[in-house]
């Protein structure tokens, strides 16, 4: 509580209320030639972008973390677009998708929306990656569409159920999820301006100052602006309407499974994601000693080789 207190000083020391960005703005700013937009019936607007080879023989899906978007993946998609199709996309609350006003997120919801876009690319059967809360997305698809799912790559995810879901428990998680516990937390982080607690917390996340540019930052916290995001974000059903899990519900995860996990992530307890590969049968667990929170930015040299062999020792697809 004191360190919530402290937090909330801070805050009101250094922040100020901060208005939306427009979407217009933003995507000229963040999106790029390979940006495209799925409007679904509920009135989502999703962001996505499809690369590398059309016919390749593996197509990945990539889902990324909490307050992230599909950029995260941008060290992965640039190493590996020349052997793979590679699909990524902004969650609703996150990166350039838009949402009506009032939406509201689940991790079922999310899972639609992966599963609404695989439907509108063609893709029958699929590897899902997912990094943090994407981990989350990803394993629940995996359990919610088990013949869609081809393999499962799972980097320090979320929903481990020996402890709290989403991003972490603990001392040393970022001062932001401390603040969507509170009431009063929430009720700023919906009108402050972000910026404060984003340099600080992405130190944390990606555990390499030299990752965390004045870009990076720029581009997390004028994201996170977007109309309508603050409010899907710090929404506190967003977590409360996901379905329950126990560690016996993994064991229903029969696709072949890469877990990684970085040993220093300050967000999810590295023992927490790697609990997974104890609970899929027959997963594979790699831990980087030397890796944070988002290995995929932080080792993506040693992250992509490793996923290669992962892909080449899946089966043929049906």
């Amino acid at each position: 509580m004191r360190l919530i207190i402290l937090g909330l000083a801070a805050l009101g020391l250094s922040a100020c209320v901060a208005g939306d960005i427009p979407y217009e703005e933003l995507e000229a700013r963040y999106g790029n030639a390979a940006s495209r937009y799925l409007e679904l019936p509920s009135g989502l607007r999703v962001h996505y972008r499809d690369q590398g080879l059309p016919d390749a023989p593996v197509t990945l899906v990539m889902v990324h973390g909490f307050a992230a978007s599909l950029h995260a993946w941008e060290p992965w998609v640039g190493r590996l677009e020349g052997d793979y199709r590679l699909v990524s996309l902004d969650l609703p609350g996150h990166g350039l998708t838009r949402a009506p006003e009032g939406y509201q997120s689940s991790p079922e919801d999310q899972v639609a929306v992966v599963d609404a876009l695989a439907a509108e690319l063609g893709l029958s059967t699929f590897v899902l990656a997912g990094n943090s809360m994407g981990g989350g997305v990803a394993w629940r698809y995996a359990l919610a569409h088990p013949q869609k799912a081809r393999g499962l790559v799972l980097v320090n995810a979320a929903g481990w159920p020996q402890a709290a879901d989403a991003e972490g428990g603990g001392d040393s998680r970022p001062m932001v999820f401390k603040l969507l516990e509170n009431p009063l937390g929430r009720s700023l982080l919906r009108n402050l301006d972000p910026r404060p607690l984003a340099g600080r917390g992405l130190r944390q996340a990606y555990g390499d100052e030299a990752l965390v540019t004045p870009d990076l930052i720029d581009r997390y916290v004028e994201l996170a602006r977007a109309p309508g995001h603050r409010a899907i974000l710090t929404d506190p059903r967003r977590r409360s309407a996901a379905a329950p899990v126990t560690a016996e519900s993994f064991a229903a995860i029969t696709v072949p499974t890469l877990v990684m996990v970085g040993a220093l992530d300050q967000v999810i307890p590295a023992e927490r994601g790697a609990g997974f590969a104890q609970g899929i049968p027959g997963a594979r667990l790699i831990t980087y000693a030397d890796g944070g929170h988002v290995p995929m930015e932080q080792l993506p040299d040693r992250t992509v080789a490793d996923l290669r062999d992962f892909l080449g020792s899946l089966p043929p697809a049906p």
